[in-house]
């Protein structure tokens, strides 16, 4: 029958651990594209106990040894898997840094495996692609991390990463949804240490400049940081304009031009 063949995706009942207690948790991690492998690769543990917990003779300890050794090679053969592995190390780390979900770095190693399949990757830094991946990952769940933030953790310029990421966008036809400025108020407002309320009337003025349609085309994070700006004088909070545009990443230009459009086209 049907049902006879379906995966069992629940718990192992017959799993016992070396203390006697049962545990009822499956075994092993789940897969991951994220991981050179995709988590299915086999790994030699390195305590030298048999199947029933007692040490190993000196001679098998030096053959596992040797089969420890080869096991790690055989994992990184073949140089499309040495360049997965050095590529998917800078993503963890790039994705701990800028504090992205699981969701988002999976969906970053999917852009970089897609990029190496269509040979995209040779000749270019593997940082810079990698960084681009992540920043198109970002882009693509409408998680505010700017290019400059991406630079800002790894070792490429924002200008290489700029180029990275329309290389990826042409060659791969990305579509990407606009952005919006309301996700943005948070994190400026956070590290510029504003109030609830400057937020909220913050992004009604985001809503309000997105339905008399003078938000298009306008850079998210400048548009949010001004927002926030705009909310700070009507809410009487004391916050200059080098304090927001130090917290959005921006200039104090781009905060005093956006601020002056705001105000005039939304009279407030």
């Amino acid at each position: 029958m049907l049902k006879d063949k379906i995966v069992e995706t629940g718990p192992e009942w017959r799993q016992f651990s070396e203390d006697g207690k049962e545990s009822r948790s499956r075994t092993g991690i789940p897969t991951s594209i994220a991981q050179h492998d995709m988590g299915l690769a086999t790994v030699i543990g390195v305590s030298n106990r048999d199947a029933s917990g007692r040490s190993l003779s000196g001679p098998m300890k030096s053959s596992v040894e040797r089969l420890r050794t080869w096991d790690r090679r055989s994992q990184v053969h073949e140089s499309t898997d040495r360049n997965l592995r050095q590529a998917f190390s800078e993503l963890r780390r790039l994705s701990d840094k800028l504090v992205v979900s699981e969701a988002v770095t999976e969906k970053a190693a999917y852009f970089y495996r897609k990029a190496l399949e269509r040979g995209l990757v040779r000749g270019r830094s593997i940082s810079s692609i990698i960084g681009a991946s992540l920043y198109a990952a970002c882009r693509d769940g409408q998680i505010p991390r700017s290019l400059k933030d991406v630079a800002a953790v790894s070792n490429v310029k924002k200008k290489d990463l700029a180029r990275s990421y329309r290389m990826l966008y042409r060659e791969m036809e990305l579509t990407m949804p606009v952005a919006d400025p309301v996700r943005c108020v948070s994190g400026i407002a956070s590290r510029a240490g504003m109030a609830e309320k400057t937020q909220r009337r913050a992004c009604e003025i985001l809503r309000m400049a997105q339905a008399a349609r003078i938000s298009a085309g306008k850079d998210p994070m400048g548009l949010a940081a001004s927002a926030l700006y705009v909310a700070c004088t009507l809410e009487g909070e004391q916050k200059t304009q080098k304090d927001v545009a130090e917290a959005a990443r921006v200039t104090e230009v781009t905060i005093r031009n956006r601020y002056k459009s705001l105000r005039q086209a939304l009279g407030i």
